[in-house]
């Protein structure tokens, strides 16, 4: 199984890194994924007790806060000519293990680990969906989302790479950040939307969400429009002791 650095103890840590998250309590009406101690600590800016580099950090490197993040985001005007979502290819299974990319994420995230049969076949489990925090009990009921989504990545600077780096992208399983599974409801609810049109509708993920944006935005570095920085800087505001770190894409 392609290892992604995240640990079964999740539960243990979520509702205090969900508790260092919220934004003053505010709820969006409108793809942040504390997975464990790693997670809580990118989260919430607090180191946990024997806890590696976060998700996506560079070996030795700073921390940045959310604001200083965003800033380093380089602009751009979003433009989707030519868009197919088959541009990107879906869940491969890079490491030949049996297991595509969709099953991988679903193992990493499992808070009771599902049963594997034949073929990755996946049966019982537990996960929770820290968009809105359900807990889901099959993994047919979970999507795999893509925290910026496929066009959003177009849109910003993807639309000029190789069908190899496009494949790359949709599959990336060395930052834990850039994947994450959820209920369908709220996945399809964000659709293909930015953080100016669309937040998780739980308060408690909106600053972690806002940091794995960003976070992925400058691990391949793409783009930000106006109106999206706005956003993004207008939720910063509310996450003070949110931490981003990231490993630009090789």
């Amino acid at each position: 199984m392609t290892a992604r650095r995240l640990a079964p103890i999740a539960a243990l840590f979520l509702a205090a890194s969900l508790a260092a998250c919220n934004p003053s309590g505010t709820k969006s009406e409108t793809d942040s994924k504390p997975s464990g101690p790693a997670a809580a600590a990118s989260a919430s800016g607090a180191p946990a007790d024997g806890a590696s580099a976060a998700p996506g950090a560079p070996a030795g490197g700073s921390d940045l806060s959310l604001t200083e993040a965003i800033a380093k985001i380089p602009a751009g005007t979003e433009d989707r000519t030519g868009y197919e979502r088959d541009s990107f290819r879906l869940w491969v299974d890079a490491d030949k293990d049996g297991c595509d990319t969709r099953k991988e994420v679903l193992i990493s995230e499992a808070v009771k680990a599902p049963e594997q049969g034949a073929r990755c076949a996946l049966s019982g489990g537990e996960w929770l969906s820290y968009y809105d925090e359900v807990t889901v009990n099959a993994a047919t009921k979970l999507d795999i989302d893509h925290v910026v989504p496929l066009a959003e990545a177009w849109d910003s600077g993807a639309s000029k790479w190789d069908a190899d780096r496009r494949e790359q992208y949709a599959n990336d399983l060395t930052a834990d950040r850039s994947l994450v599974a959820v209920t369908a409801k709220t996945n399809r609810s964000k659709a293909d939307r930015d953080p100016a049109e669309w937040l998780p509708p739980a308060a408690s993920a909106q600053c972690t969400y806002g940091a794995d944006w960003v976070g992925t935005k400058l691990r391949w570095k793409l783009t930000a429009d106006d109106k999206e920085r706005a956003a993004l800087e207008k939720l910063a505001k509310n996450c003070a002791d949110t931490v981003v770190k990231y490993e630009v894409a090789p």
